[in-house]
């Protein structure tokens, strides 16, 4: 007969065993990819997203909205590049904890990665990608950044507003680019404006002498810019160099302090689009900007902002579709339920049928070395 202390032994050993099996149950990890350029050329915005994402994350997984879960985030290096946004679209694709993939930065990528996602049913959200083709791949692709259909006719009215009728449109040569043209000339000429040159200029490019002595040549009243900082920087260096003194119209992209730092006088004056404005009064975004100084060292621009949104909006849609139990398909319904989502860059809705967002963008001017909001 077995005695009255071995009893309570094996009694505390079964109780010690359904207690651990338990809290192994309730601490589940629940992973998001991200896949972004965090090499090559252009990685700098890769690191503001993995940057901003890791802030989202650690801030989710400390606030207890999803008691006994814990969201991973699985970092890959696209390198910019289409095959590798392929290959890391399968990586995540194939790993079972992932309920959701963020990324990647280009249009090009993300469409490329998209293509293995809209196989494989794994919701993509890309913060960045604005080619108007991006979400028509499949059910699985969501953006929240306004596409270039949206912010070319925005600025195009603007610049027809403010007097402009002669505009020369300068883009990089890639899929966004070519949409940025497109949806801009299409605009200038629908308002009764005169496109006067287009001009493309492969990535990397750093020498726009002959592209702008062409538009010289033109005579626009104003030059329209589809580029990022380092291509934009010395384009706006070399237009002051040559002494041309056209308005410059530029693409949200450019909302980059480096942009001042490396062009300095040359920006003053330019126009641009924005879907967030750091110096912003609301207390959420100066939440935000405090919580991304204090851990990196820099404040914020749009592209970190965009990648915080984003980040959190597929926290938000792991949450409605049952934390623990999340599905990938669960995630993506929620996705598509999202309406008035309050992030940093703006109150966000997705298209229950297009997952296009509902946005809208501010307006910008560097004056005096400063980004000044216009009204």
């Amino acid at each position: 007969m077995m005695s009255i202390k071995r009893s309570h032994i094996l009694l505390s050993a079964v109780s010690a065993l359904l207690l651990a099996g338990s809290a192994l149950a309730q601490n589940k990890t629940v992973a998001i990819g991200y896949q972004a350029p965090l090499s090559g050329e252009n990685a700098q915005y890769g690191v503001l997203f993995r940057n901003s994402a890791t802030l989202a994350v650690d801030e989710f997984n400390k606030s207890g909205r999803l008691p006994g879960v814990t969201v991973q985030l699985k970092f890959e290096d696209s390198k910019g590049d289409a095959k590798e946004g392929v290959n890391i679209a399968r990586k995540f694709s194939d790993d079972a904890s992932i309920v959701a993939a963020l990324g990647d930065f280009s249009s090009t990528v993300s469409m490329a990665a998209g293509q293995v996602y809209a196989q494989t049913k794994l919701p993509q959200l890309s913060q960045t990608a604005s080619h108007p083709d991006f979400t028509k791949i499949s059910e699985y692709q969501f953006r929240n950044i306004t596409t270039q259909a949206y912010e070319g006719p925005l600025v195009a009215r603007w610049a027809l507003a403010n007097g402009v009728k002669r505009i020369a449109v300068v883009a990089i040569q890639n899929d966004w680019g070519q949409s940025v043209v497109s949806n801009f000339v299409d605009a200038v000429k629908a308002g009764g404006g005169v496109v006067t040159e287009t001009e493309m200029f492969n990535p990397g490019t750093r020498d726009f002498r002959s592209i702008l002595t062409k538009i010289a040549r033109s005579n626009p009243d104003a030059i329209y810019l589809g580029a990022f900082y380092e291509d934009g920087s010395a384009f706006l260096q070399q237009k002051a160099q040559l002494g041309l003194k056209q308005a410059i119209y530029g693409t949200s992209s450019l909302y980059e302090q480096k942009l001042i730092e490396l062009a300095g006088a040359a920006t003053e004056g330019l126009y641009l689009s924005t879907s967030f404005v750091v110096d912003s009064p609301e207390s959420h975004v100066r939440a935000f900007v405090k919580a991304y100084e204090a851990r990196y060292g820099s404040k914020p621009l749009m592209f970190a902002a965009q990648a915080f949104d984003a980040t959190n909006i597929v926290l938000n849609a792991i949450v409605a579709a049952g934390g623990a139990n999340a599905t990938r398909a669960k995630v993506r319904d929620a996705l598509a339920a999202t309406r008035d989502f309050p992030g940093v860059t703006g109150a966000t809705s997705f298209d229950p049928k297009t997952r296009e967002p509902s946005k809208t963008l501010a307006k910008l001017q560097i004056r005096q070395g400063k980004y000044v909001l216009v009204k």
